[in-house]
């Protein structure tokens, strides 16, 4: 893992950036002690939890929407009755 300091990341941001995407950690430096670690991510470890792909889940508001009935006749009335 290579480390450099704060200021150097604030000088070479998209340098250490473009490192950071290829794979490789970067220690970052404060005041000659170890303040964080950069490194990647990838795009299942952002999502929270318990949430479903979003295709599955809109398969899933079809299906209740093709079941079910409208409570109101048209959206005008929809309106009215929710202001």
């Amino acid at each position: 893992m290579r480390s450099i300091s704060a200021k150097e990341l604030k000088n070479k941001t998209g340098e250490v950036l473009r490192k950071v995407g290829e794979g490789e950690r970067v220690l970052i430096m404060k005041r000659g002690k170890p303040w964080a670690v950069l490194s990647p991510v990838k795009a299942e470890e952002l999502r929270p939890s318990g949430l479903r792909e979003y295709e599955e889940a809109w398969e899933d508001i079809e299906k209740a929407l093709k079941t079910s009935r409208p409570h109101f006749k048209t959206w005008k009335e929809a309106i009215r009755r929710t202001r």
